[in-house]
């Protein structure tokens, strides 16, 4: 097939599983003979995006402001002067200036395809992601949610294409080096005398850390040796919120055993020296990608069946899956988890080359 010419708009190249999404394809893209551009705002993972290959122009189409109208006509010129065979579209704002641009677009306009990312709000300004040609849902949940608050939207346009994980980057039986945990036992000295629970999670009250300092010390209580750590908690702005879960530490007795760090760049690491990795997220996921991560290298993972995250537990290890809000049962199903070890999945089948090749795919089908 000749090559083609791919555009994906975003707010802005910094982190999170939007961004890592756009250069995971853009690598597949140069990777297969295409040409991948990115339209953002830039950021830090900028310079990645550059040495696979990809062009980049810089356009604040993230920005929640009136202003950001006035991006529309430069969107169409840069679309004009790429004429794009697809683009891709990840984020309401940006398919919003992305609409409006195509309305003055002169000859053959590109194919679109958007991505349905998360369960945003369902509303008008949401609903402009179920209206290209082709909608990639990250999830049969996605898909399900599209369908329920959209229903006017044609099933036959979306696809599930799940994301996934690099199954080499999170081998099973992965030892972190010597260095490294002389480092982490220096940094969390407390942490290294029991088994250690690991929470994944920025730093809001939807991503459940309240619930895993309860369980810490239900299993304190119950006997057991447990330590957790909660990755990506601190941020900037959230003072007050980590002070609220000190607090609670505190008022349950637990402070000796909890560390809670910003986001880390060794979360492989963490991964392979826990006995437990939680997802306890009270708003449903989208998809539930440290699902994937931690069952890959082979620790056991606990979390509400509900979401993305219910939907991948139930496929790949029902034990981990506890019904929302049931602090007995989570207790209990911890407990069975790290005394008895249920058997773990032996192979992970949503894979970053299976997401890649589905989404390649998509373009190439629809550029034919």
């Amino acid at each position: 097939m000749r090559p083609l010419t791919v555009v994906q708009l975003l707010p802005a190249l910094e982190a999170g599983g939007v961004e890592r999404s756009t250069l995971e394809i853009a690598s597949a893209l140069r990777t297969r003979g295409h040409r991948a551009v990115v339209i953002s705002a830039g950021g830090r993972l900028l310079p990645e995006l550059l040495a696979l290959g990809g062009e980049h122009i810089s356009l604040d189409i993230g920005r929640k402001s009136l202003r950001t109208l006035r991006l529309i006509a430069p969107l169409r010129e840069q679309l004009q002067r790429i004429a794009p065979d697809i683009v891709h579209v990840r984020s309401r704002l940006p398919a919003w200036l992305l609409h409006f641009a195509l309305r003055g677009y002169a000859g053959s306009p590109p194919h679109r395809v958007s991505t349905v990312h998360g369960l945003n709000s369902a509303n008008r300004y949401s609903r402009i992601m179920t209206r290209a040609e082709r909608v990639i849902c990250v999830s049969q949940t996605v898909r399900d949610y599209v369908l329920h608050y959209y229903p006017r939207t044609d099933p036959a346009r979306l696809q599930v294409i799940e994301r996934g994980i690099d199954p080499a980057h999170y081998p099973r039986g992965f030892s972190p080096s010597a260095a490294w945990r002389q480092q982490f036992a220096e940094e969390f000295p407390a942490l290294q005398s029991g088994r250690l629970l690991l929470l994944p999670g920025r730093g809001t009250r939807l991503k459940g850390h309240h619930q895993a300092i309860a369980l810490l010390a239900a299993l304190r209580d119950a006997g057991e040796n447990v330590r957790l750590l909660l990755v990506g908690a601190q941020q900037p702005g959230r003072e007050a919120y980590v002070a609220e879960l000190q607090a609670l530490a505190a008022q349950l007795g637990v402070t000796e055993q909890l560390a809670i760090t910003p986001q880390r760049n060794d979360l492989r690491e963490l991964y392979a020296v826990s006995a437990l990795v939680l997802q306890l997220s009270n708003k449903p996921e989208s998809f539930g990608r440290t699902v994937l991560e931690a069952l890959s290298m082979g620790v056991p993972v606990l979390g509400w069946a509900h979401g993305g995250v219910g939907e991948l537990l139930h496929q790949l290890y029902p034990v981990g899956a506890v019904q929302l809000g049931d602090g007995n049962a989570l207790m209990r199903s911890a407990l069975q988890l790290l005394d008895l070890q249920p058997p773990l999945p032996e192979t992970i089948p949503f894979t970053l080359a299976a997401m890649q090749a589905a989404t390649i795919a998509l373009y190439e089908h629809l550029a034919a």
